[in-house]
């Protein structure tokens, strides 16, 4: 059965963040979407999920 890579908590994260200013958590293995650049490097799942929503609430 394959799990969704989104979900793993063991697994290394980034946070993406795309020319519009939207934010995503994207598993560190896969290669990024077009457009997107990576704004938080490699860290667990928690850190990049805190990290998003900090810079969620200050680019409001």
């Amino acid at each position: 059965m394959m799990t969704n890579p989104f979900d793993d908590p063991d697994a290394a994260y980034l946070a993406l963040v795309n020319p519009q200013g939207q934010y995503s958590l994207w598993p560190a293995f896969a290669q990024l979407p077009p457009g997107w650049t990576v704004a938080r490097g490699e860290g667990t799942r928690q850190e990049c999920l805190e990290f998003i929503d900090k810079a969620w609430r200050t680019a409001r």
